[in-house]
């Protein structure tokens, strides 16, 4: 039986007209290892980033802490509250040197929860000001998820040098904080 040269035609245009099972596997497969390879360095990536966000509101806080200690004469700010605030007018209680995003509880960011707290006792309440300060301090940064949100805690204290532990843990006093190895 022969056929006529129409339908020989009609029938190559619908054999190569999609894809083809193997070439779709092919393509599904490749894909897939392109994903396995880009989602670690990610995550990664997404870690430094923490990290780095996490060593800077340090800085920013412990900048801000000095600032406090020299401007209202209560030492160190009784709570990391007092750093933040939102109104125009800078007080004591709210005097605005941090973003509101530090000073505001739970105190994460960027996957890290920031503590503060006052140490050396409390100092004589200054003039207009709800609470008083404190001689010393400790801040201290850890991840909320070690391994997914970051590796490293970070601390620092009164002397200003910001300290990294791989435990993850918060350091718990200014004697173990400074105990640990300085960030360069």
């Amino acid at each position: 039986m022969l056929r006529d040269p129409q339908t020989r035609v009609e029938f190559r245009r619908n054999a190569s007209a999609g894809f083809s099972l193997i070439e779709l596997l092919i393509t599904v497969s490749i894909i897939l290892i392109i994903a396995a390879i880009a989602i670690p360095n990610f995550l990664r990536s997404k870690l430094v980033a923490n990290e780095a966000s996490a060593v800077q509101n340090l800085r920013n806080i412990t900048t801000a802490v000095a600032i406090y200690n020299e401007t209202w004469d209560n030492g160190y700010p009784p709570a990391l509250s007092s750093l933040g605030g939102t109104g125009t007018l800078a007080t004591c209680d709210q005097s605005n040197l941090v973003d509101p995003v530090l000073s505001t509880a739970p105190y994460t960011k960027s996957g890290y929860v920031l503590g503060y707290a006052g140490k050396g006792g409390t100092v004589a309440v200054g003039q207009g000001c709800g609470n008083p300060g404190f001689w010393r301090y400790l801040i201290t940064a850890a991840p909320q998820s070690k391994g997914l949100t970051g590796n490293r805690s970070f601390c620092s204290d009164s002397q200003g040098v910001i300290h990294y532990d791989y435990s993850g843990l918060p350091a718990g006093s200014e004697s173990a904080c400074e105990a640990l190895t300085a960030l360069q």
